[in-house]
């Protein structure tokens, strides 16, 4: 069965959101700035001190910068989750994929925190109205967890940047690994076209940390977006999941019907374990829809729920 290779703007906005990273190193000395960061990108920051206007492209990098005591002067247009109510009044200016370069200009930004795919190419734009690009992204929890060491470093919050990923480390270690993983599908959609979670993307990361099993772990990464596959129904079938959890960023009932109406062009798709069980479900768009930052504690609660569910 073959799915549509249109992806809808907001789709690709949400999973660029979790690009490839590496390691980033701070570094204090001598220069234009006493404070040196490197981003994801390898790219050196210098600043005389720690930046005190901060304009945030997206919730996960705001809801970090938020934990760990700090503010955004502008913040993305895009519903905020509880965690982040206080700051709805914060200037919106658009959205990683598209903001609005004449509002950021006004509110005169000491750094704009950005997405390394998808900003990479606004490093010049941004620059050019006087202020500078710090661009990370996430793939895996550890991901989240450099973001958030560096942001510590960044704030100055280096204390509390660690307490955050030593709570984080706290948790990963409670989770108990069931006796039998539950057979799993996570599907990253929007009507018309949907996508398998492979383990190298955020949320193929937190189904392992929860302790399910990947029923799309082998299959060939999509060119485009490496860390998600194009979703064969046969092979859906023969897997037999225990469990389809399915991820969007907005509309989260026509994503389904959608979803369920394309596999239903397969007959046998009536037999598989998860449809036949009522084992279909929604995840939460803030922890799933992008990266959920500093509340990615409660994505593994989610995830490690539903599981214990099925594996008990």
């Amino acid at each position: 069965m073959k799915f549509s290779h249109v992806i809808l703007a907001g789709l690709v906005l949400m999973l660029l959101l979790g690009g490839c990273s590496q390691a980033a190193p701070v570094e204090k000395g001598s220069g234009q700035g006493a404070l040196k960061i490197k981003d994801f990108t390898g790219r050196t920051l210098s600043f005389n001190e720690s930046p005190q206007r901060i304009i945030a492209l997206s919730t996960g990098d705001m809801s970090i910068l938020y934990a760990l005591g700090g503010e955004a002067v502008g913040r993305p247009t895009a519903e905020l989750p509880d965690s982040l109510q206080k700051a709805k009044s914060v200037q919106t200016i658009g959205t990683t994929h598209q903001f609005d370069v004449e509002l950021i200009t006004s509110l005169k930004p000491d750094v704009v925190l950005g997405n390394e795919q998808l900003n990479s190419k606004d490093i010049s734009t941004i620059e050019g109205i006087g202020s500078q690009m710090l661009l990370t992204s996430a793939n895996s929890v550890k991901d989240i967890q450099r973001q958030i060491s560096l942001f510590g470093e960044l704030l100055g919050k280096q204390k509390k940047a660690k307490a955050l990923n030593d709570q984080i480390d706290e948790r990963k270690k409670q989770v108990k690994q069931p006796k039998k993983k539950v057979k799993t599908l996570v599907v990253y959609g929007a009507p018309g076209t949907y996508m398998a979670a492979l383990p190298q993307s955020l949320s193929g990361d937190l189904l392992h940390i929860a302790g399910g099993a990947n029923i799309a772990e082998n299959e060939p990464a999509l060119e485009k977006f490496p860390q998600y596959a194009q979703i064969n129904a046969e092979k859906v079938i023969e897997a037999d999941p225990d469990l389809i959890l399915l991820m969007t960023h907005s509309n989260p009932d026509d994503v389904k019907a959608g979803f369920m109406s394309e596999m239903k062009q397969n007959a046998a798709w009536h037999d598989v374990s998860a449809v036949k069980n009522g084992r279909v479900e929604i995840l939460p768009s803030d922890l799933f829809g992008t990266n959920p930052g500093a509340d990615v504690i409660k994505a593994i609660d989610e995830l490690e729920k539903r599981l214990k569910r099925l594996s008990s």
